[in-house]
């Protein structure tokens, strides 16, 4: 058989995400975030970069403040909450859970998004602030999340939203951990979760897939610096059989009674093959799945792009679909 000739992966990103990671390549250095092995220099350098990348939010139209979770938890849980104005009393809610890789990212640095995505789903939007590994391992932030998810549902009346009508949203990181929550909330009964929806979800602690290992390498987030993080959350129970479904959710054995999902990923995101076996694993479960892989998308390539076309593409795809999840809504034709 003949042998394929070798393509540069870097050829296939879409312009204009490529053209916006090369410039971020010339600020933090050729091997990006995922070759800083520091884990607080990289919460440094991410924080900085994010600073760059976001003006000041002032929202005129979203009233926003922040709770402290204190009932049923050893360590106070901060919400944060996003209400629009034109926001119904009995309002849907999309519980946001940031990414990161485990290690870093935080609600600040997510508020221009969780903005963003309360001003274009009119749903109230609450983010909520996990404790991060390696000071804080896994069950650390899933039990924050949780405990969060619970003070919402809870407090339905008081936030003003309907408890029927909660989803999950999760990037990265905040993927897996959206997947866990769903997971966590099925064992126990509650909180009822209407659609979780999971971007480029962080599923799989074995960094072992085809795309894991060929989607690396040229700056973006990395399988060294994933496997870095799965280190650092795991601890002592990485690579052995006693990681947690909870905590990995793509070793989860029984897929079914989730709620509907949403799952979308670049095709040379090197999380790609786990997203898409886990979206698979969903439907045969009997889980209905909307699955979306995009030509040209990296890992957080929208987060270094977000006004590239494939960026408000794939956003837009989100805000319709939370939309139908949540309140029936079909899209403007």
């Amino acid at each position: 058989m003949p042998r394929l000739p070798t393509v540069d992966i870097t050829e296939r990103i879409d312009p204009q995400v490529r053209a916006r990671l090369d410039q971020y390549l010339q600020l933090v250095g050729p091997q990006g975030l995922s070759g800083i092995r520091d884990i607080p220099e990289r919460r440094r350098r991410q924080a900085e970069l994010t600073a760059l990348r976001a003006a000041p939010v002032v929202p005129g139209d979203i009233d926003v403040y922040d709770l402290s979770i204190t009932h049923g938890v050893a360590t106070p849980v901060l919400v944060r909450v996003y209400r629009p104005h034109a926001s119904t009393r009995q309002s849907p809610c999309v519980y946001y859970i940031h990414g990161g890789g485990m290690v870093a990212g935080s609600v600040d640095g997510d508020h221009a998004k969780a903005i963003g995505l309360a001003r274009a789903t009119g749903f109230v939007v609450v983010a909520v602030e996990y404790r991060l590994a390696p000071e804080n391992p896994y069950p650390a932030a899933l039990d924050d999340c949780y405990a969060g998810l619970v003070a919402v549902a809870d407090r339905h009346r008081e936030l003003g939203i309907d408890p029927g009508l909660i989803g999950l949203y999760g990037t990265s990181a905040g993927g897996g951990l959206a997947a866990a929550v769903a997971l966590l909330s099925r064992d126990r009964g509650s909180p009822a979760i209407a659609h979780q929806m999971l971007v480029s979800p962080m599923l799989d602690d074995l960094s072992s897939t085809p795309s894991a290992t060929a989607n690396t390498g040229f700056g973006a987030w990395s399988r060294e610096a994933n496997i870095q993080a799965w280190r650092a959350l795991l601890g002592e129970d990485f690579g052995t059989d006693r990681v947690p479904p909870y905590a990995a959710p793509a070793r989860a054995g029984d897929l079914s009674g989730l709620p509907p999902a949403y799952v979308d990923v670049g095709d040379l995101d090197l999380l790609r093959d786990e997203a898409i076996d886990f979206a698979r694993r969903l439907s045969w479960a009997g889980v209905p799945v909307e699955l979306h892989v995009y030509p040209g998308g990296i890992h957080g390539g929208e987060t270094l792009a977000p006004d590239a076309e494939l960026s408000v593409r794939v956003r837009g795809y989100r805000h319709n679909a939370l939309r139908r999840a949540l309140c029936g809504e079909e899209p403007p034709r």
